[in-house]
């Protein structure tokens, strides 16, 4: 049988982002030959859409008829795209040379991988990590997000020591090539999300369904950050916390449910009131609008979600899953990078 060359359509989805298009999209078209590069915009109401036609007119243009979110903007965008992989690629990534090929390798060498990211470093400081993805997403034992490379805020510098390439809970979405097949397999990303968080909700159902998630650390992007939403802005506040409670009681297996999800509240009271010490009254209600809505949609859409998943594995079966709290290592114990947290080996290998 001949081989059939795998086709790869990197889509940036853009909304209000004409200077990041400006800035960035040359550098994404002079660096990816292997691939057809797609902007699909999120019904902007600045001049990306007039500035891409006047100088990129070669550049297919999906147009969105409102701002869908992140979610379900790619969700109908990516339904328009032929392709064996799609990149979901943020428009404040700078790529390098031959950023492609080590990640397609990759998926080709192996069916089982739905996702990967590259090594994502920090745009302004390049020789660290960037927040949104660093070398590889993992959780903890309260479904907090942490990455190899990042916790919460600390950043570490880039000395090679994630060069490897191996299996973790979650790849970011500001840059991650998926198998087509899978991401609809997983019926996409979830659209009630909007954004934030919504690419570990999606890689979870990628492990649930048999498939992994891969880091390559041969591959390397740097990432702005904070191009859309800052990161003290309260609406993504309001995300993080609201995605993050539906994201658990989601996904949890009927075992583990209620023990790691009402400790999650309890730990995110916890940061309402840090928030509340520091006078950031606006960070506290993100935070109680967050947990209001979602026991808003609990009872209906988010209970119709859950019932819908066919599979859901124990977190002793998922790749990634760090069985301890990463708010009492990093917060009470000091521990400020990924290797003082000693995550055991099973934690980074398949289940």
């Amino acid at each position: 049988m001949d081989y059939k060359k795998p086709t790869v359509a990197v889509v940036i989805l853009n909304w209000n982002g004409r200077r990041w298009l400006e800035q960035f999209l040359p550098n994404v078209l002079e660096n990816s030959p292997e691939a057809e590069v797609i902007v699909a915009d999120n019904d902007s109401s600045d001049d990306s859409v007039a500035f891409l036609t006047e100088h990129y007119p070669k550049v297919r243009q999906i147009i969105l008829p409102e701002n869908l979110g992140f979610c379900e903007g790619y969700n109908q965008a990516l339904k328009q795209v032929e392709a064996t992989y799609y990149v979901l690629l943020n428009s404040d990534v700078e790529v390098t040379p031959n950023w492609l090929p080590p990640m397609v390798s990759l998926l080709e060498q192996n069916p089982k991988i739905a996702a990967c990211q590259p090594k994502i470093r920090s745009f302004y400081q390049r020789m660290h990590f960037e927040y949104a993805g660093a070398a590889g997403g993992f959780l903890d034992a309260y479904g907090y997000p942490f990455c190899r490379g990042r916790i919460f805020d600390s950043l570490e510098q880039d000395c090679g020591q994630y060069d490897d390439t191996l299996p973790v809970f979650w790849a970011t979405g500001a840059c991650m090539l998926v198998r087509a097949s899978a991401y609809w397999q997983a019926q996409g990303l979830e659209k009630a999300f909007f954004a934030h968080m919504e690419e570990i909700d999606l890689c979870w159902r990628f492990q649930n369904l048999g498939y992994q998630v891969y880091y390559q650390g041969q591959s390397t992007v740097y990432h702005v950050g904070g191009g859309t939403l800052p990161k003290d802005n309260p609406r993504k506040t309001f995300l993080n916390f609201r995605n993050g409670a539906a994201l658990l009681y989601k996904n949890l297996s009927d075992k583990e449910l209620n023990k790691i999800f009402y400790t999650r509240l309890v730990l995110d009271g916890v940061a309402a009131v840090q928030f509340l010490l520091k006078g950031q009254w606006k960070q506290v209600q993100a935070i109680w609008k967050a947990h209001r809505e979602f026991f808003g949609q609990k009872g209906a859409y988010w209970k119709e979600k859950r019932q819908a998943l066919p599979v859901k594995k124990e977190t002793t079966q998922l790749t990634g899953w760090y069985g301890h709290s990463v708010v009492w290592q990093y917060f009470i114990k000091g521990r400020k990078t990924f290797k003082d947290l000693h995550v055991p080996d099973g934690a980074a290998l398949p289940a």
